[in-house]
């Protein structure tokens, strides 16, 4: 596996990056899995693949905010990032340690990602079961992700820690996730396509759904802590840093 610690960037420029991992790792098959960490600057949105901007969100307000958007490659529903850390893994589908079935990536990517977390001090673990939004309204755009839990993400007391989503083709996957550190994610529902009183019930749904790492990690930890953390999970790891990944993993014109 090769670690890439790969800085900020802007949502559309994060979504091509894990776009074109995957598209390499299709078509090479001696492609070496990725797990590439990286934060939102500016802050902004993402969108499931399958969700319609012009339907979830307020493009007029995003607009006047300056907040921007993007969609990602994989499924899902609606994210704010904003106090956060970010990861995408890609993989071959045929590799013997990060390949696989849906649901046994899904679960090793979780276990992965718990485990780092633990070893910082925040007691994280995987969610048993499915839990779902239950005052969010019915109808209209799509109950956002950090609003609801599913079986292997990572929860704190019940509560979602870790949001995540997998994009699989024929011969590779991609599998996105965010950490949240802190109450950033609440602004999404400043910019969903609904009125003031759904917008009132989705923050409250997603505060009481949702819970943050800020109290044992901050509200700001360098990613750095983070790629140290992974690498004592997985020590045979090479860890590559932003400019060095661009240009290996994404090509010169990366």
């Amino acid at each position: 596996m090769i670690l890439w610690c790969d800085g900020a960037h802007p949502p559309g420029e994060n979504m091509r990056r894990d776009a074109a991992l995957l598209a390499a790792a299709e078509e090479d098959p001696g492609r070496p899995a990725v797990l590439r960490l990286f934060r939102f600057a500016p802050h902004g949105i993402t969108l499931g693949r399958a969700q319609d901007p012009s339907q979830e969100l307020d493009l007029d307000r995003c607009r006047r905010d300056g907040v921007p958007w993007a969609v990602r490659p994989t499924g899902g529903r609606a994210i704010f990032h904003a106090q956060e850390w970010t990861c995408s893994l890609c993989a071959r589908i045929n590799d013997p340690e990060w390949g696989g079935g849906a649901a046994a990536t899904y679960a090793r990517g979780s276990r992965l990602l718990a485990g780092s977390l633990a070893g910082l001090g925040v007691p994280a673990h995987l969610a048993p079961g499915t839990r779902g939004p239950a005052g969010f309204p019915r109808g209209g755009v799509a109950a956002p992700c950090f609003a609801s839990t599913a079986r292997h993400e990572i929860v704190i007391d019940g509560r979602k820690l870790v949001g995540s989503a997998q994009r699989r083709g024929a011969r590779a996957l991609l599998q996105q996730s965010s950490v949240l550190l802190g109450d950033g994610h609440l602004r999404l529902a400043d910019y969903l396509a609904v009125d003031e009183p759904q917008r009132l019930r989705i923050r409250a749904e997603l505060d009481a759904s949702a819970t943050d790492a800020g109290a044992w990690l901050g509200g700001d930890p360098p990613l750095e802590r983070w790629a140290e953390a992974l690498l004592d999970r997985v020590p045979a790891a090479e860890r590559v840093d932003q400019d060095a990944g661009r240009v290996r993993l994404l090509g010169s014109e990366g």
